[in-house]
């Protein structure tokens, strides 16, 4: 499938402001694959598929590339920002250590203020995660493991959030383009909420290491036999 006929469906910009207009359909276009990782951006191509200017989409892909989304190139522009292999991994060994920190603050709590707290956010994920629009549930899933750090009080971890929501987001893009499942996603978060009401420090350890470490293991796996393939 070449550039084109894959931006094809980025859609024009409607209601909001044009540049943040051209930031919502960019963003969608990289979490539904459209535009997938490592795809270099073609301004002209693009700011006629959105209906902006090209300083508008400037201000945009700036934008995106402080966010985390894009890279900035010397001398070749920006393309959409990739996860090695390697990078895949340390992100989820990273994501479970610092979510483990969250628990322990929210456990720490008897009177249960903190997870009732995350309750909520919980609850704003459940009600969509079987939303027919892929962004919406993309958003409120990153939406609920930000509700993991905010319920745990930890400013510091809020401070950390900009950079691990990008790697999220880009890692979830390169999944979606290579397995999509949205029931085993479904599956893992109910998971991760029963084990975190057991306040079992151990299980929630266990169903932690299988969201984000396991899964991350099992999706290099997918994409090592799917090279092996291409090479044979």
């Amino acid at each position: 499938m070449t550039t084109s006929s894959r931006s094809a469906s980025v859609g024009q910009v409607a209601g909001l402001s044009r540049r943040d207009g051209a930031i919502q359909e960019i963003r969608r276009a990289i979490v539904l694959g459209t535009l997938v990782p490592g795809e270099k951006i073609t301004e002209v191509g693009l700011a006629s598929q959105l209906g902006v200017s090209r300083p508008t989409l400037r201000e945009a892909l700036n934008q995106l590339a402080r966010e985390g989304l894009l890279v900035q190139e010397p001398y070749r522009g920006m393309r959409v920002a990739e996860l090695s292999a390697g990078e895949h991994l340390d992100l989820a060994h990273t994501r479970h250590a610092v979510d483990m920190l969250a628990v322990d603050s929210i456990l720490a709590v008897p009177d249960g203020q903190r997870m009732a707290a995350l309750d909520e956010y919980w609850e704003e994920f459940a009600a969509v995660e079987r939303d027919p629009d892929p962004l919406i549930r993309h958003e409120a899933h990153v939406a609920f493991h930000r509700g993991i750090w905010e319920a745990s009080e930890n400013q510091v971890l809020l401070r950390l959030w900009p950079v691990i929501e990008a790697h999220i987001t880009i890692a979830l893009a390169q999944d979606q383009a290579i397995r999509s499942d949205p029931n085993r996603a479904l599956t893992q978060h109910h998971a991760l909420m029963d084990a975190l009401h057991s306040r079992d420090r151990d299980a929630v350890d266990r169903a932690f290491r299988e969201h984000t470490i396991r899964s991350a293991e099992e999706l290099l796996e997918i994409m090592a036999a799917q090279s092996t393939a291409v090479a044979v």
